[in-house]
């Protein structure tokens, strides 16, 4: 009796050993999933940068009750930013 009462007990660590590994597996595939998604958002952005600034100027401009044209004026003349290298690294 006491035998196969250790035999469940060993069952039962197993099980949830295993389970417990399931689970970390899921995690890490969300954690790997959730990475990619922001490294291509950080890449969408960079690259279609000024375009996205300037719809979201366009649709604030018409939420608030001022005309697309204002909006995208706005959205030219805004100064954009110097690309910065080791050339001016500590200025």
């Amino acid at each position: 009796m006491r035998n196969a009462t250790t035999e469940m007990k060993q069952e039962n660590r197993s099980t949830c050993a295993q389970a417990r590994r399931v689970t970390g597996q899921g995690m890490t595939e969300y954690i790997i999933i959730v990475a990619l998604i922001a490294i291509a958002s950080i890449a969408a952005v960079s690259f279609f940068g000024s375009a996205v600034q300037a719809q979201f100027a366009q649709l604030g401009a018409e939420l608030t009750g001022g005309t697309v044209t204002d909006a995208a004026t706005a959205a030219g003349t805004a100064p954009t930013p110097k690309a910065a290298g080791l050339g001016d690294y500590g200025q």
